[in-house]
Protein backbone atom coordinates (compact mmCIF):
# COMPACT_ATOMS: atom_id res chain seq x y z
CA UNK A 1 0.00 0.00 0.00
CA UNK A 2 0.85 3.70 -0.33
CA UNK A 3 -0.90 4.69 2.77
CA UNK A 4 -2.30 2.70 5.52
CA UNK A 5 -4.39 4.43 8.15
CA UNK A 6 -5.90 3.23 11.25
CA UNK A 7 -8.70 5.13 13.32
CA UNK A 8 -10.67 3.73 15.98
CA UNK A 9 -13.65 5.88 14.07
CA UNK A 10 -14.17 5.65 10.58
CA UNK A 11 -17.34 7.07 8.79
CA UNK A 12 -18.28 3.94 6.70
CA UNK A 13 -21.60 2.57 5.36
CA UNK A 14 -21.29 0.42 8.51
CA UNK A 15 -22.04 3.48 10.32
CA UNK A 16 -18.94 4.68 12.98
CA UNK A 17 -16.70 1.58 13.04
CA UNK A 18 -12.80 1.29 13.87
CA UNK A 19 -10.74 0.31 10.71
CA UNK A 20 -8.12 -0.35 8.90
CA UNK A 21 -7.53 1.64 5.79
CA UNK A 22 -5.60 0.63 2.75
CA UNK A 23 -4.63 3.48 -0.14
CA UNK A 24 -2.96 2.33 -3.33
CA UNK A 25 -2.48 4.96 -6.88
CA UNK A 26 -5.16 7.61 -5.14
CA UNK A 27 -7.82 5.13 -4.43
CA UNK A 28 -9.18 3.35 -1.38
CA UNK A 29 -8.33 -0.82 -2.22
CA UNK A 30 -8.92 -2.44 1.33
CA UNK A 31 -11.04 -1.79 4.37
CA UNK A 32 -10.29 -4.12 7.42
CA UNK A 33 -10.43 -4.72 11.09
CA UNK A 34 -8.42 -2.64 13.20
CA UNK A 35 -6.10 -5.60 14.08
CA UNK A 36 -5.27 -6.39 10.67
CA UNK A 37 -1.47 -5.70 9.08
CA UNK A 38 -1.62 -4.04 6.36
CA UNK A 39 2.24 -3.22 4.75
CA UNK A 40 2.15 0.76 3.73
CA UNK A 41 4.84 3.27 2.72
CA UNK A 42 3.20 5.36 4.73
CA UNK A 43 1.59 4.46 7.67
CA UNK A 44 -0.70 7.07 10.09
CA UNK A 45 -2.97 6.21 13.13
CA UNK A 46 -5.60 8.63 14.48
CA UNK A 47 -6.39 8.83 18.27
CA UNK A 48 -9.41 8.33 19.77
CA UNK A 49 -10.34 11.90 19.60
CA UNK A 50 -10.05 11.48 15.70
CA UNK A 51 -12.82 10.34 13.50
CA UNK A 52 -12.09 9.31 9.25
CA UNK A 53 -14.72 11.01 7.59
CA UNK A 54 -14.85 11.02 3.68
CA UNK A 55 -13.91 14.61 2.25
CA UNK A 56 -16.77 16.84 2.18
CA UNK A 57 -18.65 17.33 -1.28
CA UNK A 58 -19.57 21.22 -1.99
CA UNK A 59 -21.69 21.41 -4.76
CA UNK A 60 -22.53 25.12 -4.49
CA UNK A 61 -19.31 27.53 -4.16
CA UNK A 62 -18.85 30.91 -5.93
CA UNK A 63 -15.32 31.22 -6.84
CA UNK A 64 -16.07 34.12 -9.29
CA UNK A 65 -12.76 33.76 -11.79
CA UNK A 66 -12.45 34.56 -14.58
CA UNK A 67 -13.11 38.61 -14.22
CA UNK A 68 -13.74 38.99 -10.31
CA UNK A 69 -10.74 37.06 -8.88
CA UNK A 70 -10.49 39.95 -6.51
CA UNK A 71 -13.62 38.39 -4.75
CA UNK A 72 -11.84 35.60 -4.40
CA UNK A 73 -10.19 33.13 -7.17
CA UNK A 74 -9.71 29.51 -7.37
CA UNK A 75 -6.30 29.42 -4.90
CA UNK A 76 -8.06 31.07 -2.02
CA UNK A 77 -11.15 28.76 -2.20
CA UNK A 78 -9.59 25.94 -2.90
CA UNK A 79 -7.17 26.05 -0.19
CA UNK A 80 -9.84 27.49 2.28
CA UNK A 81 -12.02 24.53 1.37
CA UNK A 82 -9.19 21.41 2.25
CA UNK A 83 -8.84 23.29 5.16
CA UNK A 84 -12.85 22.82 6.25
CA UNK A 85 -12.64 19.16 4.93
CA UNK A 86 -13.57 19.53 1.40
CA UNK A 87 -12.47 17.46 -1.15
CA UNK A 88 -14.70 18.55 -3.85
CA UNK A 89 -16.38 21.34 -4.57
CA UNK A 90 -18.39 22.54 -7.82
CA UNK A 91 -18.68 26.36 -8.88
CA UNK A 92 -21.08 28.37 -10.31
CA UNK A 93 -21.42 29.75 -13.40
CA UNK A 94 -22.26 32.80 -12.56
CA UNK A 95 -19.83 36.21 -10.82
CA UNK A 96 -17.47 35.31 -13.36
CA UNK A 97 -16.75 37.05 -16.38
CA UNK A 98 -17.74 35.55 -18.74
CA UNK A 99 -20.50 33.54 -17.19
CA UNK A 100 -20.56 29.79 -17.81
CA UNK A 101 -22.85 29.57 -20.60
CA UNK A 102 -21.38 28.09 -23.73
CA UNK A 103 -18.97 25.74 -24.05
CA UNK A 104 -15.96 28.57 -25.38
CA UNK A 105 -16.65 30.17 -21.36
CA UNK A 106 -16.35 27.11 -19.77
CA UNK A 107 -13.07 26.31 -21.73
CA UNK A 108 -11.97 30.01 -20.21
CA UNK A 109 -12.97 29.10 -16.56
CA UNK A 110 -10.85 25.63 -17.00
CA UNK A 111 -7.85 27.17 -18.21
CA UNK A 112 -7.90 30.22 -15.65
CA UNK A 113 -8.64 26.96 -12.81
CA UNK A 114 -5.94 24.69 -14.09
CA UNK A 115 -2.91 24.67 -11.67
CA UNK A 116 -4.48 26.50 -9.28
CA UNK A 117 -6.57 24.21 -7.23
CA UNK A 118 -5.72 22.81 -3.80
CA UNK A 119 -8.52 20.35 -4.20
CA UNK A 120 -11.14 18.47 -6.82
CA UNK A 121 -13.42 21.33 -8.85
CA UNK A 122 -16.36 20.57 -11.14
CA UNK A 123 -18.08 23.60 -13.21
CA UNK A 124 -21.60 24.12 -13.14
CA UNK A 125 -23.11 25.29 -16.68
CA UNK A 126 -25.37 28.41 -16.43
CA UNK A 127 -28.83 28.51 -18.57
CA UNK A 128 -30.10 32.22 -19.66
CA UNK A 129 -32.21 34.29 -22.03
CA UNK A 130 -31.32 33.13 -25.71
CA UNK A 131 -28.35 30.17 -24.68
CA UNK A 132 -30.88 26.96 -25.20
CA UNK A 133 -28.79 25.86 -28.34
CA UNK A 134 -25.27 25.88 -26.02
CA UNK A 135 -27.00 23.95 -23.89
CA UNK A 136 -26.42 19.91 -24.76
CA UNK A 137 -22.44 21.55 -25.88
CA UNK A 138 -21.38 22.61 -22.28
CA UNK A 139 -23.27 18.74 -21.17
CA UNK A 140 -21.28 17.23 -23.32
CA UNK A 141 -18.17 19.13 -22.26
CA UNK A 142 -18.72 17.54 -18.99
CA UNK A 143 -20.71 20.13 -16.74
CA UNK A 144 -22.62 18.67 -13.86
CA UNK A 145 -26.05 20.67 -14.82
CA UNK A 146 -27.71 23.77 -15.77
CA UNK A 147 -27.98 26.79 -13.15
CA UNK A 148 -31.12 29.41 -13.86
CA UNK A 149 -32.53 32.04 -11.78
CA UNK A 150 -36.15 33.14 -11.54
CA UNK A 151 -35.23 36.79 -10.81
CA UNK A 152 -32.46 39.10 -11.34
CA UNK A 153 -29.03 37.14 -10.39
CA UNK A 154 -27.39 40.35 -8.27
CA UNK A 155 -24.98 40.40 -11.87
CA UNK A 156 -26.08 41.72 -15.37
CA UNK A 157 -24.17 38.95 -17.10
CA UNK A 158 -26.33 36.32 -15.97
CA UNK A 159 -30.05 37.36 -16.34
CA UNK A 160 -32.58 35.65 -14.87
CA UNK A 161 -35.51 32.82 -17.10
CA UNK A 162 -39.10 33.48 -17.01
CA UNK A 163 -41.51 30.62 -16.48
CA UNK A 164 -41.89 29.60 -20.85
CA UNK A 165 -38.12 29.54 -20.47
CA UNK A 166 -37.71 27.43 -17.80
CA UNK A 167 -39.91 25.12 -19.16
CA UNK A 168 -38.36 24.98 -22.71
CA UNK A 169 -34.72 24.67 -20.47
CA UNK A 170 -35.99 21.44 -18.46
CA UNK A 171 -37.91 20.08 -21.60
CA UNK A 172 -34.38 20.35 -23.46
CA UNK A 173 -32.43 19.04 -20.66
CA UNK A 174 -34.82 16.53 -20.02
CA UNK A 175 -33.88 14.96 -23.48
CA UNK A 176 -30.29 14.18 -22.31
CA UNK A 177 -30.74 13.31 -18.54
CA UNK A 178 -29.06 16.81 -16.93
CA UNK A 179 -30.34 18.37 -13.92
CA UNK A 180 -31.36 22.36 -13.34
CA UNK A 181 -30.38 23.86 -10.32
CA UNK A 182 -32.72 26.52 -9.19
CA UNK A 183 -32.80 30.14 -7.19
CA UNK A 184 -35.88 29.66 -6.47
CA UNK A 185 -37.58 33.22 -5.40
CA UNK A 186 -40.28 34.99 -7.24
CA UNK A 187 -39.31 38.43 -8.98
CA UNK A 188 -43.04 39.84 -9.04
CA UNK A 189 -43.45 38.70 -5.09
CA UNK A 190 -40.33 40.81 -4.30
CA UNK A 191 -41.00 43.47 -6.51
CA UNK A 192 -44.21 43.41 -4.75
CA UNK A 193 -42.30 43.79 -1.43
CA UNK A 194 -40.83 46.85 0.18
CA UNK A 195 -37.55 47.61 -0.96
CA UNK A 196 -34.56 46.46 0.90
CA UNK A 197 -32.84 49.84 2.73
CA UNK A 198 -31.19 51.13 5.67
CA UNK A 199 -29.67 49.01 8.53
CA UNK A 200 -32.52 47.42 10.44
CA UNK A 201 -32.07 43.66 9.13
CA UNK A 202 -35.88 43.29 10.03
CA UNK A 203 -36.31 46.10 7.11
CA UNK A 204 -34.35 43.55 4.98
CA UNK A 205 -36.01 40.47 5.77
CA UNK A 206 -39.62 41.93 4.46
CA UNK A 207 -38.08 42.48 1.50
CA UNK A 208 -37.15 38.73 0.18
CA UNK A 209 -40.77 37.77 2.15
CA UNK A 210 -40.95 33.25 2.25
CA UNK A 211 -43.79 33.70 -0.29
CA UNK A 212 -41.23 34.44 -2.93
CA UNK A 213 -39.59 31.44 -2.01
CA UNK A 214 -42.96 29.51 -1.32
CA UNK A 215 -44.74 30.66 -4.82
CA UNK A 216 -41.56 29.96 -6.98
CA UNK A 217 -40.68 26.62 -5.51
CA UNK A 218 -44.48 25.73 -6.25
CA UNK A 219 -44.05 27.00 -10.32
CA UNK A 220 -40.81 25.48 -10.50
CA UNK A 221 -42.45 21.57 -9.02
CA UNK A 222 -45.49 22.20 -11.44
CA UNK A 223 -43.18 22.71 -14.49
CA UNK A 224 -40.80 19.42 -13.66
CA UNK A 225 -43.83 17.12 -12.99
CA UNK A 226 -45.19 18.94 -16.79
CA UNK A 227 -42.24 18.24 -18.38
CA UNK A 228 -40.17 14.98 -16.11
CA UNK A 229 -36.97 16.87 -15.53
CA UNK A 230 -34.55 16.16 -12.83
CA UNK A 231 -34.48 19.42 -10.82
CA UNK A 232 -32.74 20.84 -7.44
CA UNK A 233 -33.61 23.61 -5.04
CA UNK A 234 -30.96 25.32 -4.54
CA UNK A 235 -30.22 26.93 -0.73
CA UNK A 236 -33.90 26.44 0.84
CA UNK A 237 -34.36 29.02 3.26
CA UNK A 238 -38.64 29.17 4.17
CA UNK A 239 -39.80 26.13 5.60
CA UNK A 240 -42.63 26.71 4.54
CA UNK A 241 -41.99 25.15 1.22
CA UNK A 242 -41.24 21.58 3.15
CA UNK A 243 -44.75 19.83 2.80
CA UNK A 244 -44.85 20.66 -0.60
CA UNK A 245 -41.58 19.50 -1.72
CA UNK A 246 -42.15 16.24 0.47
CA UNK A 247 -45.65 16.12 -1.80
CA UNK A 248 -44.41 16.73 -5.26
CA UNK A 249 -41.55 13.37 -4.34
CA UNK A 250 -44.47 11.19 -3.40
CA UNK A 251 -46.20 12.33 -6.36
CA UNK A 252 -43.03 11.18 -8.37
CA UNK A 253 -41.30 14.52 -9.31
CA UNK A 254 -37.52 14.16 -9.69
CA UNK A 255 -36.83 16.83 -7.21
CA UNK A 256 -33.86 17.23 -4.53
CA UNK A 257 -33.12 19.94 -2.40
CA UNK A 258 -30.39 22.05 -0.44
CA UNK A 259 -29.71 24.52 2.34
CA UNK A 260 -26.86 25.78 3.62
CA UNK A 261 -24.93 26.39 7.45
CA UNK A 262 -26.49 30.06 7.70
CA UNK A 263 -29.48 28.85 7.44
CA UNK A 264 -28.96 26.47 10.01
CA UNK A 265 -27.11 28.16 12.49
CA UNK A 266 -28.52 32.10 12.40
CA UNK A 267 -31.78 33.48 13.14
CA UNK A 268 -33.16 36.73 12.02
CA UNK A 269 -33.88 37.58 15.59
CA UNK A 270 -30.25 37.89 16.63
CA UNK A 271 -28.93 40.10 13.41
CA UNK A 272 -27.95 43.51 14.40
CA UNK A 273 -28.37 46.46 12.19
CA UNK A 274 -26.14 46.94 9.84
CA UNK A 275 -24.25 43.36 10.24
CA UNK A 276 -23.85 42.92 6.51
CA UNK A 277 -22.34 40.06 6.83
CA UNK A 278 -25.07 38.23 7.42
CA UNK A 279 -26.82 39.34 3.94
CA UNK A 280 -27.78 36.94 1.38
CA UNK A 281 -30.27 35.55 -0.97
CA UNK A 282 -32.68 34.41 0.17
CA UNK A 283 -32.74 35.51 3.99
CA UNK A 284 -31.81 34.21 7.01
CA UNK A 285 -34.87 33.58 8.00
CA UNK A 286 -36.47 33.79 12.34
CA UNK A 287 -35.47 31.17 14.77
CA UNK A 288 -38.88 28.79 14.34
CA UNK A 289 -38.07 28.47 10.99
CA UNK A 290 -34.71 27.04 11.65
CA UNK A 291 -36.09 24.15 13.94
CA UNK A 292 -38.24 23.43 11.03
CA UNK A 293 -35.53 23.22 8.50
CA UNK A 294 -33.78 20.95 10.87
CA UNK A 295 -36.90 18.64 11.02
CA UNK A 296 -37.09 18.48 7.42
CA UNK A 297 -33.28 17.40 6.95
CA UNK A 298 -33.91 15.04 9.79
CA UNK A 299 -37.36 13.37 7.96
CA UNK A 300 -35.39 13.16 4.41
CA UNK A 301 -37.52 15.97 2.60
CA UNK A 302 -33.83 18.04 2.58
CA UNK A 303 -30.70 15.90 0.83
CA UNK A 304 -27.59 18.31 1.58
CA UNK A 305 -25.78 20.96 3.26
CA UNK A 306 -23.51 23.66 1.28
CA UNK A 307 -22.38 26.56 1.61
CA UNK A 308 -23.56 28.80 -1.10
CA UNK A 309 -19.92 30.42 -0.44
CA UNK A 310 -20.39 34.10 -2.48
CA UNK A 311 -17.89 36.06 -1.65
CA UNK A 312 -16.57 39.99 -2.53
CA UNK A 313 -14.48 42.38 -1.76
CA UNK A 314 -14.64 44.37 1.87
CA UNK A 315 -16.19 47.41 0.15
CA UNK A 316 -18.93 46.04 -1.33
CA UNK A 317 -20.55 44.81 1.69
CA UNK A 318 -20.51 48.60 2.98
CA UNK A 319 -19.57 48.21 6.38
CA UNK A 320 -19.20 51.92 6.12
CA UNK A 321 -23.02 52.40 6.01
CA UNK A 322 -24.60 49.26 6.89
CA UNK A 323 -27.10 49.54 4.13
CA UNK A 324 -28.87 46.03 3.58
CA UNK A 325 -30.21 47.49 0.83
CA UNK A 326 -27.11 48.17 -1.54
CA UNK A 327 -24.36 45.93 0.02
CA UNK A 328 -24.18 42.47 -1.44
CA UNK A 329 -25.65 39.17 -0.38
CA UNK A 330 -23.37 36.61 0.10
CA UNK A 331 -22.17 34.54 2.67
CA UNK A 332 -18.22 33.27 3.10
CA UNK A 333 -18.54 30.42 4.90
CA UNK A 334 -16.67 26.91 2.90
CA UNK A 335 -13.82 26.63 5.43
CA UNK A 336 -16.50 26.68 8.50
CA UNK A 337 -19.29 24.54 6.97
CA UNK A 338 -18.10 21.01 8.93
CA UNK A 339 -17.81 22.51 12.50
CA UNK A 340 -20.84 25.28 11.91
CA UNK A 341 -23.23 22.44 11.55
CA UNK A 342 -22.00 20.11 13.89
CA UNK A 343 -22.02 22.48 16.58
CA UNK A 344 -25.90 22.53 15.52
CA UNK A 345 -26.32 19.07 14.94
CA UNK A 346 -25.18 17.60 17.99
CA UNK A 347 -27.14 19.38 19.96
CA UNK A 348 -30.26 18.49 18.31
CA UNK A 349 -29.02 14.66 18.80
CA UNK A 350 -27.53 13.55 15.23
CA UNK A 351 -24.67 11.96 14.51
CA UNK A 352 -21.77 12.42 12.63
CA UNK A 353 -23.11 9.82 10.14
CA UNK A 354 -25.75 12.13 9.61
CA UNK A 355 -23.65 15.07 8.71
CA UNK A 356 -21.09 12.89 6.48
CA UNK A 357 -24.52 11.82 4.70
CA UNK A 358 -25.86 15.53 3.95
CA UNK A 359 -22.51 17.13 3.35
CA UNK A 360 -20.82 14.17 1.37
CA UNK A 361 -22.88 11.05 0.93
CA UNK A 362 -25.64 12.72 -0.86
CA UNK A 363 -23.85 15.96 -2.13
CA UNK A 364 -21.55 12.99 -4.41
CA UNK A 365 -24.70 11.73 -5.62
CA UNK A 366 -26.73 14.36 -6.52
CA UNK A 367 -23.91 15.22 -9.35
CA UNK A 368 -23.58 11.76 -10.40
CA UNK A 369 -19.90 11.38 -8.20
CA UNK A 370 -19.63 7.94 -8.33
CA UNK A 371 -15.89 7.73 -6.48
CA UNK A 372 -16.66 10.94 -3.82
CA UNK A 373 -18.32 10.48 -0.97
CA UNK A 374 -17.67 7.53 1.03
CA UNK A 375 -15.24 5.77 2.48
CA UNK A 376 -15.91 2.33 0.24
CA UNK A 377 -13.57 0.25 -1.46
CA UNK A 378 -13.03 1.47 -5.11
CA UNK A 379 -13.48 5.26 -4.03
CA UNK A 380 -10.84 7.70 -3.94
CA UNK A 381 -9.05 8.37 -1.25
CA UNK A 382 -10.33 11.34 0.01
CA UNK A 383 -10.56 11.88 3.97
CA UNK A 384 -10.78 14.64 6.73
CA UNK A 385 -9.60 14.04 10.02
CA UNK A 386 -11.89 15.64 12.65
CA UNK A 387 -11.69 16.04 16.03
CA UNK A 388 -15.36 16.64 17.21
CA UNK A 389 -14.78 17.14 20.80
CA UNK A 390 -12.26 20.44 20.12
CA UNK A 391 -13.71 23.96 20.07
CA UNK A 392 -12.54 27.03 18.92
CA UNK A 393 -13.32 30.81 18.39
CA UNK A 394 -13.37 32.31 14.60
CA UNK A 395 -11.27 34.63 13.81
CA UNK A 396 -11.81 36.08 10.29
CA UNK A 397 -8.34 37.31 9.57
CA UNK A 398 -7.07 33.29 10.17
CA UNK A 399 -9.51 31.94 7.59
CA UNK A 400 -7.99 30.87 4.16
CA UNK A 401 -10.83 32.96 2.14
CA UNK A 402 -9.06 36.16 -0.14
CA UNK A 403 -10.95 38.31 2.62
CA UNK A 404 -11.30 38.22 6.07
CA UNK A 405 -14.79 38.83 6.32
CA UNK A 406 -16.80 36.16 7.90
CA UNK A 407 -20.81 35.85 9.51
CA UNK A 408 -19.15 33.34 12.15
CA UNK A 409 -16.14 35.98 13.31
CA UNK A 410 -16.02 35.67 17.19
CA UNK A 411 -18.84 32.48 17.52
CA UNK A 412 -17.90 29.57 19.67
CA UNK A 413 -17.81 26.29 17.04
CA UNK A 414 -17.24 23.03 17.87
CA UNK A 415 -15.04 20.55 16.16
CA UNK A 416 -11.78 20.66 14.40
CA UNK A 417 -10.37 20.02 10.84
CA UNK A 418 -6.63 18.01 11.73
CA UNK A 419 -5.80 16.99 8.34
CA UNK A 420 -7.32 16.76 4.59
CA UNK A 421 -5.98 13.84 2.31
CA UNK A 422 -7.25 14.38 -1.53
CA UNK A 423 -6.55 10.85 -3.21
CA UNK A 424 -4.21 9.44 -0.46
CA UNK A 425 -2.02 12.45 -0.25
CA UNK A 426 -2.14 14.74 2.80
CA UNK A 427 -3.09 18.12 1.96
CA UNK A 428 -0.65 20.98 3.18
CA UNK A 429 -1.92 24.09 1.30
CA UNK A 430 1.74 24.44 -0.22
CA UNK A 431 1.09 22.81 -3.25
CA UNK A 432 -2.35 22.83 -5.41
CA UNK A 433 -2.96 18.86 -5.79
CA UNK A 434 -6.39 18.93 -7.74
CA UNK A 435 -8.07 18.59 -10.17
CA UNK A 436 -10.31 19.76 -12.77
CA UNK A 437 -12.82 17.46 -12.82
CA UNK A 438 -16.03 16.44 -15.90
CA UNK A 439 -19.32 15.09 -15.12
CA UNK A 440 -18.53 10.64 -14.89
CA UNK A 441 -15.01 11.17 -14.70
CA UNK A 442 -15.14 11.07 -10.74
Amino acid sequence: MDLVIKAERVITAAGEVPRTIGVRAGEIVAIEPIDAELDGEQRVELDGSEVLLPGLVDTHVHVNDPGRGEWEGFATATRAAAAGGITTLVDMPLNSIPPTVDPASLDVKRKTADGKVYVDVGFWGGAVPGNLTQLRGLHDAGVFGFKCFLLHSGVDEFPPLHAGEVEEVMRELAGFGAQLIVHAEDSDAVAAAPTAHGERYRDFLSSRPRGAENVAIAQVIELARRTGARVHILHLSSSDALEMIASARRDGVRLTVETCPHYLNFVAEEIGDGATQFKCCPPIREAGNRERLWRGLADGIIDTIVSDHSPCTPELKRFDVGDFGIAWGGISSIQLGLPAVWTQARQRGFALTDVVRWMAEQPAAQVGMRRKGHIALGYDADFCVFAPDDAFVVDAARLQHRHPISAYHGRALAGVVRQTWLRGERLTGDEPRGRLLTRGSC
